[in-house]
């Protein structure tokens, strides 16, 4: 199979942990009038990241690739940035929301060499995850009143 695609998706892998682990930081964390909706809206994103990091791990695997699995690798190539313990509730929001958006562009790029690998499944899988990020972004917005 395509060494793209596989790179592709393993820079899925990567971001999605480095998303994790930021949102369990966030759901630790966070504080302020907002506590409880966000408290169990990061709870929520967290166990839909750990469902995608497995899903794409174990397609890189059927593609007969080696997904990244060290914290290291995930930060070296994550296309967005770690959580830096210091963010008030609204800057955690703006934070995801931006995320959220890289997330929506990049599930895009990974479907089109998805499409042109001509490995459907692939494909068919990202985009399902990029429908869902659509929405959480939305709500994230719609939070923010943007």
């Amino acid at each position: 199979m395509s060494s793209e695609l596989i790179q592709s998706v393993n820079k899925q892998v990567a971001t999605w942990t480095v998303f994790y682990t930021k949102l369990h930081n966030y759901h630790w964390n966070v504080k302020g009038p907002h506590f409880f909706t966000l408290h169990e809206k990061f709870e929520e994103l967290y166990n839909e990241a750990a469902t995608v990091i497995d899903e794409f791990a174990e397609r890189i695997l059927a593609l007969e690739g080696k997904p990244g699995g060290t914290l290291k690798e995930c930060l070296e190539l994550s296309f967005i940035e770690e959580a830096t313990n210091q963010e008030n509730e609204e800057e955690m929001v703006r934070s995801l929301a931006g995320d959220l958006a890289k997330f929506v562009d990049e599930l895009q790029a990974s479907m089109e060499v998805a499409e042109k690998a001509g490995d459907e499944g692939t494909a068919d899988m990202l985009l399902g995850v990029k429908q869902s990020m659509k929405k959480h972004l939305w709500m994230f917005k719609a939070y923010l009143g943007s």
